[in-house]
């Protein structure tokens, strides 16, 4: 069955279930094509980004090339979770100077999200792309300062392990 139907068919809750669809195509040769393709695909993104996550975590890497096309489907990724399985990448994912801008729109809309745990991500994005981008530093520092006063314990949690960096 293709990884395709597979996502369609998935409940979207079970663990076991998108772990199963990793296990079973994660090595073939187009796994890494079709997830960037499905995350730009409405009713598949909360799969095809769970599996992108999954695969970056287990210490794979993509080209420049794939990179380019996940950023580019930043702009339509719909699902708080997908929005926040995106977020999660992010520190496995090198942002060129091409993406920079469309990496940053992204994380701006992402720290205004009812989703806490969206919000939370949003602001470990901001401090990616400040390591990389040191012209974000002092914005992100201030972003934090003010999160530090306003938002939900889980989002300052997520804050004070990112200060745990030395940041």
């Amino acid at each position: 069955m293709s990884i395709k139907i597979e996502i369609e068919e998935w409940d979207g809750k079970s663990a076991n279930e998108i772990g199963g669809i990793y296990s079973r195509h994660c090595h073939e040769s187009s796994f890494v094509s079709k997830i960037i393709d499905l995350t730009g695909t409405g009713n598949l993104q909360k799969g095809a980004t769970w599996l992108l996550k999954r695969y970056l975590e287990n210490e794979n890497k993509l080209s420049k090339s794939e990179i380019i096309s996940i950023y580019k489907n930043l702009e339509v990724v719909e699902q708080w979770e997908s929005k926040l399985h995106m977020l999660q990448s992010l520190p496995f994912l090198a942002i060129g100077k091409s993406q920079k801008n469309r990496v940053e729109s992204f994380l701006r809309t992402c720290l205004v999200d009812n989703n806490k745990f969206v919000r939370a991500w949003a602001y470990n994005g901001f401090y990616e792309l400040s390591v990389q981008y040191p012209e974000y530093e002092k914005e992100t520092k201030q972003f934090f300062e003010m999160a530090m006063r306003d938002e939900a314990a889980s989002v300052k949690s997520r804050i004070r392990n990112i200060m745990k960096k030395g940041f």
